[in-house]
């Protein structure tokens, strides 16, 4: 179906969750989907890449982008600075593609601001137990940094209501297809048809 412009699908989790496995899953298996790379300060972890997981800069740089207004929101989240750049959205956006978009529950309530034809997603854990495991697993943070991103997950997970649906990622598979279905849903919508295709095609 013909669409004037792609969607924005505004994902949020708690740290640990899995929400940038099933994204890359989803991108995978969905034609027309793309995942729009953030900037951050933070280091990267074993096994990232720049500008596939993120754009990593200093802060200085990052800085510069905010007085510059490159960025359609950003935040501070652990110390560490992130942003969605504008450029990206919507070049992105207006070649007809779908963008997903993984950022905090700061970066979704900045981005209702000036996106609301967006779809917000928000993954949750199936319990607090299984997210601290999940934390641990990651063999990335300490004891104390755990500690903190749990604190922050129980913040996050009251803005849940926030959303447009919520997702509860106890077995990746099901998740993923959850999901798929809010995608696959969202592009039928009636305001997402061109009304000149529909013109020009059923003439």
């Amino acid at each position: 179906m013909n669409r004037k412009k792609g969607n924005l699908f505004i994902v949020s989790a708690p740290s640990g969750t899995g929400k940038t496995t099933l994204c890359r899953q989803l991108i995978g298996e969905l034609p027309d989907i793309g995942h729009s790379v953030s900037y951050t300060t933070r280091s990267p972890r074993p096994g990232e890449v720049n500008d596939r997981d993120y754009t990593f800069v200093d802060e200085g740089e990052f800085r510069k982008m905010i007085e510059e207004d490159e960025f359609v929101e950003w935040a501070k989240v652990h110390g560490n600075l992130y942003g969605t750049s504008r450029r990206r959205l919507e070049e992105m956006m207006g070649k007809g593609l779908d963008v997903l978009l993984d950022v905090d529950t700061q970066g979704a309530r900045h981005l209702r601001m000036s996106w609301e034809n967006g779809v917000y997603i928000f993954l949750l854990p199936p319990s607090l137990d299984v997210l601290r495991t999940r934390l641990k697993g990651r063999m990335s943070d300490s004891p104390e940094e755990i500690d903190l991103r749990m604190m922050r997950s129980v913040q996050e997970i009251g803005e849940y209501k926030n959303y447009d649906y919520v997702i509860v990622n106890a077995v990746l598979d099901e998740a993923l297809t959850e999901l798929k279905a809010v995608v696959i849903a969202e592009r039928v919508r009636t305001k997402r048809v061109n009304p000149e295709w529909i013109r020009s095609a059923m003439v």
